[in-house]
């Protein structure tokens, strides 16, 4: 049916024809679906409860405790994006180039798992809302509705789901307009009575526990990230878009925590978690925009799921790659969308028949921290390593990202340190299965640049203590080989001689132009290792066995 429209407005749907054009730039890629992730239900349905309990001071403190971590991991990612060209899979992308496929693989596994698993609670707090205005309702109808639709949208095209995000990016702009009405007394209202009380008496929850409760509404960075592979330009987009939409939105946190100490009295913020539809200048708007942000939020992650699937799937990471890695002329993932939407939909049928997904919830934002934890590991490592290959054009101090880490952790611990070790377990647990795959070596990747920069390090500390050969003895044996045979005859003893610890070097020694009596070396080689014996193949040419071991030694 949809094939049938007029050429034109299908077109319109679609976006352009080509893939190249069809690429996002800086405000339609990142910036927008990251605003319109962050300024979520949190906003308008906890935030009021997060001013009630901690005061307008304890909630000002929360929020920049919670933005440390998101604008550390910010920065981070803005330096490490601009030092390298950043693939398809955003976070993925990222750690693979610099720590390999396995440890990225054993990150972007979950994060893809957790985005499509996010596409279902997003729907489930549209639901909600959406009863809130119309109580008759089915919420089982309106949940799988709100589904299809979302659905629909992400399968037209990426282009066509940015433009929807416009029209929600007004809604929740006008909503937020209302807030501001409301503090002025005109239309018959009072504007802004109460007095502020500056520190909560934390009668509900303690700080840390109010922290926790906050701190998810700033997990959206990962949205317009897990992009880039449909960026016109990640190295610029990447960094402007996610930090701009950060510092855009701590400021309406702030703003709004502000507003609703002075329009609600501390029981009223407590008791009551649509405060903001009561005391807006228009109550729908508050409605429109939260229905507005829970929609946008599930869109979001629909059409990023399915970037960071294919992106695991163009490296041979998942089961049935080359189907999962294929895409459509103008670019889009369809079969790893179809993959994402099959996830997203089992788990709302589970938890429609649960009655809820609370503690998968919480697994989701371990498996955000755990990514977030190791982009900052990652140019925390390219700093440390002071590698010549790493030169950012964006530059921050090293205390940054180390900050980003360690915030990361402690906030994991403080959330729920049960779920926390369950998504550890799980991310190392699939580490192990990829490391068993033996997959492909990225040039990009940095961890040779860590075991040579280790291996300098131990040999300054070696040669600063006397010898101790007595212990530390191991046999490295020197091969001397003119033809590959004299190898095959002394291979068992060569690897008695070696094993289990030692190491074999053997030196194929050929006169010029003529190396064909080494055939095959390298090969037999190998074997050594296959068996578990360090063992690596030099080729020396030199007509004089003797003077080639000497020039070798």
């Amino acid at each position: 049916m949809l094939n049938q429209l007029p050429t034109n407005v299908w077109n319109w749907f679609r976006g352009d024809n080509s893939s190249e054009s069809s690429k996002f730039g800086t405000f339609p890629g990142v910036f927008t679906p990251t605003v319109l992730t962050i300024l979520g239900a949190i906003m308008y349905l906890r935030l009021g409860q997060v001013v009630g309990n901690a005061g307008l001071l304890g909630a000002i403190l929360i929020i920049l405790l919670a933005h440390i971590i998101t604008v550390s991991t910010g920065l981070a990612v803005s330096s490490v994006v601009t030092n390298t060209r950043v693939g398809a899979g955003g976070a993925f992308a990222i750690i693979s180039q610099s720590l390999g496929l396995e440890v990225g693989g054993s990150v972007g596994i979950p994060l893809f798992i957790a985005q499509g698993i996010s596409v279902a609670l997003y729907d489930l707090a549209f639901s909600e809302g959406w009863l809130r205005i119309f109580p008759s309702h089915s919420g089982v109808l309106v949940s799988l509705i709100a589904f299809v639709i979302v659905f629909g949208i992400a399968y037209i095209s990426a282009q066509f789901a940015a433009r929807i995000q416009y029209l929600i990016l007004g809604i929740i702009g006008l909503s937020l307009f209302s807030v501001f009405l409301a503090s002025f007394p005109i239309g018959g209202r009072a504007g802004l009575t109460e007095t502020a009380v500056l520190w909560g008496s934390f009668s509900e929850w303690s700080f840390w526990e109010t922290f926790a409760i906050f701190f998810p509404a700033v997990t959206g960075i990962m949205v317009g990230i897990s992009l880039s592979g449909s960026l016109k330009d990640p190295r610029r987009s990447i960094p402007i878009g996610t930090m701009s939409a950060i510092g855009l939105t701590m400021l309406v946190y702030l703003l709004l925590a502000y507003w609703l100490s002075l329009a609600a009295s501390t029981t009223e913020l407590l008791a009551n978690t649509t405060i903001m539809v009561d005391k807006a200048f228009w109550g729908w708007a508050i409605l429109a925009g939260m229905l507005g942000a829970t929609f946008s939020s599930a869109l979001g992650s629909l059409v990023a799921a399915p970037r960071v699937m294919q992106a695991l799937a163009q490296h041979g990471i998942l089961p049935f790659s080359d189907y999962l890695a294929q895409e459509t002329k103008k670019g889009e993932p369809r079969q790893a969308l179809y993959v994402s939407g099959a996830i997203g939909l089992v788990t709302l049928l589970i938890a429609l028949a649960s009655g809820g997904l609370n503690a998968v919830a919480s697994i989701i934002t371990m498996f955000f921290l755990i990514t977030y934890a190791m982009l900052n590991l990652v140019v925390l490592i390219e700093q440390m390593l002071s590698t010549v290959s790493f030169r950012p054009t964006f530059r921050v101090p090293r205390w940054v990202p180390l900050i980003g880490l360690v915030g990361c952790i402690f906030v994991m611990l403080l959330i729920n340190p049960v779920f926390s070790l369950v998504a550890l377990v799980l991310v190392v647990l699939v580490y192990s299965y990829l490391m068993r795959r033996n997959l492909a070596y990225l040039p990009s990747d940095v961890r040779s640049g860590m075991f040579i920069s280790l291996a300098e390090w131990a040999t300054t500390r070696v040669s600063r203590l006397p010898p101790a050969v007595k212990r530390t003895w191991k046999p490295s044996v020197l091969a001397p080989i003119s033809q590959t045979q004299e190898l095959t005859g002394s291979y068992r003893f060569l690897r008695a001689l070696a094993a289990p610890q030692g190491a074999i070097h053997a030196l194929g020694i050929y006169p010029e132009g003529d190396d064909s009596a080494l055939k095959g070396l390298k090969d037999l080689t190998n074997a050594f290792t296959d068996e578990g014996i360090f063992a690596r193949t030099t080729f020396l040419e030199d007509a004089d066995l003797v003077n080639g071991v000497r020039l070798a030694t």
